[in-house]
């Protein structure tokens, strides 16, 4: 039974079985029963009624959920680390050095969190009144998370949303529902009453639409690609409804030439070859001073090579495959189009053939160079372990004064319609702060790639949404602010009503 509602488990109304299959293998890891529109009313009535008394517990009384759930978490790390890398394939030592730690960081952050839900205090910003901002939960919150951190995405969406006294529904991936159905029931072993938090899992045209476009639920959250975005805000449009959209990236990668070259090598592959590629923040894009190039491109192959694929499960493992075959299909897709345009492929570019690899979605650490500013691999998000490098500037160093050769990698890095993450590497503060500011990107790196804190924001400008996860940023989302404001005179005749009773 495979649905998680009003605080326990549920079969699914379609009777339709799914398939949970470990990419490494091509084997069932376990079979679910997809949620249809029905589900998604059960649960959305159930996280109805919860949000009665959720949305009046004190402060201290959410945060005691969320730090009894952050401790159940940790005892349990090994055991979901290991179902989140059968799910997806992801090397074992990301789910346990990454994903799990920082799920448990999350929550404990959140757990701190929810008590610190403050307006402004009153204050007499009228010589006739007194004003104070109220924070106020939603109502019900219809969340779809991807699959590709199935765990850390549901944390994301369940955490702001319950801390700030909301309710949820969230519907995983189907592919990869098995750590988000666990963490609800944790959250209900931590506390929560039954129907805080629900999960459905089903495929996005039928359970996802629905649990969007439902008229009791009061905000929607997303993070998947741009494409479905836009059709996330059409359907939540005729609410309407507010909306928090995590899309799409595209990461620029600058080095300009003072770099640490050494260092820029290394953040490259692993900013580009975690997950497999498959994280909307990768290092995509590597846009490198003409004078550092060779050296760049000569060290990161040299990097990748020795980049190891194999069993998620085993502690060896770098590389883990692809999420399905149909995202290896993809990633080799861009690949091949690119060599037919003249793109030189410098490392990988190939699906492993071994006996040890063959059976699942796997595919080479990948870099890719000569080719145009234009092309489809440089423009369109791959999601797959493929770096692109580009040269920019003159041929020699940066002596002081105009700096064109920055102005023209930052042009570059901006030069797509994402604006996820990006990084720029550099010894100089000046062209790190003139860089940092004139990147468009939610976020932007100096000297490192990938690193996200829970304490600080994350989300996208342009085609990758806006709203922000993690951090207290995110109570923006999920809280609806209220002006109260009152009388001080006591009066009947305010000196305003002058404006309707002339002698008031």
């Amino acid at each position: 039974m495979h649905q998680y509602i009003a605080g326990k488990r549920a079969r699914g109304s379609s009777g339709t079985p799914y398939d949970v299959i470990d990419p490494a293998t091509g084997e069932t890891v376990e079979s679910v029963e997809l949620a249809n529109a029905d589900d998604v009313d059960r649960a959305v009535a159930a996280a109805g009624v919860a949000f009665e008394e959720w949305s009046r517990a004190t402060p201290g009384e959410r945060s005691a959920v969320l730090t009894k759930l952050a401790t159940l978490l940790d005892a349990e790390a090994a055991e979901i680390a290991e179902l989140e890398s059968r799910q997806t394939g992801k090397p074992i030592r990301l789910s346990t050095e990454f994903d799990v730690p920082g799920t448990v960081d999350n929550t404990a952050f959140f757990a701190g969190a929810a008590r610190e839900l403050a307006g402004k205090a009153a204050a007499e910003y009228s010589p006739d009144h007194t004003s104070m901002v109220r924070r106020e939960p939603i109502g019900v919150v219809g969340s779809i998370a991807p699959w590709n951190y199935p765990l850390q995405m549901a944390a994301w969406k369940i955490l702001p949303a319950i801390a700030a006294g909301n309710t949820i529904v969230l519907k995983p991936a189907e592919n990869t529902p098995l750590t988000s159905l666990r963490l609800a029931e944790l959250a209900t072993e931590a506390g929560a009453p039954a129907g805080v938090v629900n999960v459905i899992t089903g495929v996005g045209r039928e359970a996802g639409e629905a649990l969007i476009s439902h008229t009791d639920v009061s905000m929607v959250s997303f993070t998947g690609s741009s494409a479905v975005g836009r059709r996330v805000m059409e359907l939540a449009s005729a609410g309407p409804k507010r909306i928090h959209l995590e899309l799409g990236g595209k990461a620029p990668f600058v080095v300009l030439d003072d770099a640490d070259l050494e260092a820029a090598a290394h953040g490259a592959v692993a900013g580009a070859l975690i997950n497999t590629g498959q994280d909307c923040t990768a290092a995509t894009r590597a846009y490198v001073h003409r004078s550092r190039f060779a050296e760049f491109v000569d060290r990161v192959a040299a990097l990748m090579s020795a980049v190891r694929l194999g069993a998620p499960l085993d502690p060896a493992t770098d590389q883990g495959p692809l999420i399905h075959r149909a995202q290896q299909e993809r990633v080799a897709g861009f690949v091949d189009r690119a060599r037919g345009y003249g793109a030189r492929v410098v490392v990988g570019g190939e699906i492993p053939k071994t006996d040890d690899l063959i059976r699942g979605s796997y595919y080479a650490p990948t870099l890719i160079v000569d080719v145009e500013q234009d092309s489809e691999i440089v423009q369109k998000e791959i999601f797959g372990p493929v770096l692109v490098a580009v040269p920019f500037g003159g041929g020699s160093a940066h002596q002081g004064g105009d700096d064109s050769d920055l102005d023209e990698a930052i042009a570059l890095a901006n030069d797509t319609p994402y604006g996820l993450a990006a990084s720029v590497w550099t010894r100089d503060v000046h062209r790190a702060l003139h860089a940092t500011r004139a990147i468009r990107s939610g976020c932007v790196w100096v000297n490192d790639h990938i690193p996200i804190i829970s304490e600080m924001p994350h989300g996208g400008v342009k085609a990758s949404g806006f709203g922000k996860d993690m951090s207290t940023y995110s109570f923006e989302e999920y809280t609806a602010v209220k002006h109260v404001m009152y009388d001080l005179t006591a009066k009947a005749a305010k000196p305003w009503h002058r404006t309707v009773f002339r002698d008031a």
